[in-house]
């Protein structure tokens, strides 16, 4: 185990913001026996305050799915793949047609942008920063989309993904993290968690059989294929479930830790 690669929300982060001390504990054991961290999230640059708070993480994350590598020390993007504005207004318009209810937002590396009614809670910290308006309106050629999303109240996750997948894979390569909520996350086509883990991973000299990645939802699907040692979280999706290579236990008995944990008392012995 020479890195360990893991995703944020539900695999080391729970619904009220917290990392568990025991969580916390493992990852600074890994800092300690020299095993290299990355945090590899859907999450923009913007929202990774947990890491830098709780974890004291000042290194590298792969955000948007792999569309950012960012630096937290710096605070600057190291490497983007960006979504031309025709891709994005393209499939906004096939995704409408199949879905008339949606709504869409886009995240970009400077911002974020959102129609009407994306967001239904009023007291959104979101609608404080950002003022609704159609895409078309507020995107222009020079805003550099990393995560062009789209959301829709009158299907389930799954099912929306099923749907708008192949409607739209000549134009994006789409995903979904919200366990209850259909929100659907496309990119560059070809890009996602796994392609950028492994080009940060050879840049260390690290191969795939030396990474240890945890994870627990469809997004996270190709990283815990790609990694040498793939755990999906017991709580997860059970796509994530089926192609993981072994499974973590659930996240609300600190699976993470409890992984790490043994492996790094493994390596002492």
């Amino acid at each position: 185990m020479r890195l360990v690669a893991s995703d944020i929300d539900g695999t080391i982060l729970g619904h009220d913001g917290k990392i568990s001390d025991r969580t916390i504990r493992a990852f600074h054991a890994c800092r300690e026996a020299g095993v290299e961290l990355v945090f590899v999230t859907g999450r923009p640059p913007r929202w990774l305050t947990p890491l830098q708070e709780q974890l004291g993480h000042s290194g590298t994350v792969i955000c948007s799915n792999g569309a950012v590598v960012w630096d937290l020390a710096a605070e600057k993007a190291l490497a983007s793949h960006v979504l031309g504005m025709d891709a994005v207004l393209e499939a906004r318009t096939i995704i409408k047609s199949i879905r008339p209810d949606a709504l869409f937002a886009a995240e970009t590396l400077t911002g974020f942008h959102l129609e009407p009614g994306f967001i239904e809670n009023a007291t959104s910290e979101l609608l404080s920063e950002v003022t609704p308006a159609p895409l078309r309106q507020t995107l222009t050629a020079d805003d550099a989309v990393v995560k062009f999303l789209a959301i829709s109240r009158s299907v389930s996750p799954d099912d929306f993904l099923a749907e708008i997948q192949p409607a739209v894979a000549h134009l994006v390569t789409t995903t979904h993290s919200a366990p209850r909520t259909a929100l659907l996350e496309m990119s560059v086509p070809g890009v996602n968690k796994a392609v950028t883990l492994a080009e940060y991973a050879a840049s260390l000299g690290i191969d795939a059989a030396d990474v240890v990645a945890f994870g627990d939802m469809p997004n996270d699907i190709e990283m815990l294929r790609w990694a040498g040692e793939g755990y999906a979280m017991a709580s997860g999706h059970p796509e994530a479930i089926s192609a993981a290579g072994q499974q973590a236990p659930h996240f609300d008995d600190d699976g993470v830790a409890q992984v790490l944990e043994a492996k790094l008392a493994a390596q002492r012995v």
